[in-house]
């Protein structure tokens, strides 16, 4: 478990979905989890996919819903006709009021079983590929309607498959709802990280000694203490870099980071990017609505 990070995405709780177009892909991406919905749409290319305990091969095509909280990554050869087409959005869409209602009960029958993850038909793909790249082109009011349009007829399509086990869900990497100790010491370190912070001063936070809070931390959360810090100042890092101007050097110290050669290495070890590789590649190939 401790190859998969944590991702911490660039959501804002004003953005309605992120949408990413990546052409041609990359897929060095690490298994990674986040509170997000994701939908991926993988196209011409072969490979292998991974949703939480589910590891299947995909041919050419490939869309899935991932729920959150759910590990996942895709993982195939580099070639110039590579595309994925990525749409992010906020866990909190399943209690807003409009999923409340019954048109969209669909919908939210779909958001819930996606806590396993759901594939979709080649037929459906076929169906819906077109709709996606359109949505990638589009702006304004009329993407949001285009967006919920997408979630009901995927909601509604025939020959959809659940990925991952039916236990996987209790066997969830994200366990820190079940402890109190560990909603304190996650929410110290959101709060927090911008700075050092040791393990005797998480230790002293929640009354344990170093050595156990250390095995506490891992058992709860299935990755140490270091991962888990890194998680989230890297997260937030490259948050600033898409939505800020300031320099990378002052974006690393911002993050908790006591030098750039340490940030520039740490970055790359989650993103497989150089954060000035990262701040380019994002202004290209993301937007928000």
């Amino acid at each position: 478990m401790s190859s998969i990070h944590a991702e911490i995405t660039n959501l804002n709780p004003e953005d309605m979905f992120l949408l990413a177009n990546h052409k041609p892909a990359k897929f060095d991406y690490p298994i990674h989890f986040h509170s997000d919905y994701e939908i991926n749409l993988v196209m011409n290319v072969s490979g292998k996919r991974i949703i939480g305990d589910s590891v299947e091969n995909f041919k050419e095509f490939d869309l899935v819903l991932t729920g959150s909280n759910l590990p996942h990554a895709w993982k195939a050869p580099f070639n110039s006709n590579n595309h994925i087409i990525n749409i992010k959005f906020q866990a909190e869409i399943l209690e807003s009021w409009i999923l409340s209602k019954r048109l969209f009960l669909p919908v939210r029958e779909m958001l819930e079983r996606s806590s396993r993850g759901i594939l979709f038909s080649e037929e459906t793909i076929q169906g819906m590929r077109g709709r996606f790249i359109k949505l990638s082109q589009s702006q304004g009011f009329s993407s949001a309607l285009e967006f919920m349009s997408i979630l009901y007829d995927l909601a509604t399509s025939q020959k959809q498959r659940v990925l991952a086990s039916t236990n996987y869900s209790s066997l969830s990497v994200v366990k820190t709802s079940q402890s109190r100790r560990i909603s304190i010491i996650c929410q110290y370190i959101n709060q927090n990280y911008h700075r050092e912070i040791t393990l005797k001063e998480i230790g002293e936070l929640v009354n344990m000694s170093e050595s156990a809070i250390s095995h506490f931390f891992k058992k709860r959360t299935s990755r140490n203490f270091i991962t888990y810090l890194n998680d989230v100042r890297i997260g937030n890092a490259s948050r600033l870099l898409e939505e800020t101007t300031r320099s990378i050097s002052d974006i690393a110290y911002s993050c908790g980071f006591n030098n750039l050669s340490n940030f520039n290495h740490t970055f790359k070890k989650y993103r497989n990017q150089t954060p000035k590789e990262y701040r380019n590649d994002i202004q290209n190939v993301i937007t928000k609505y």
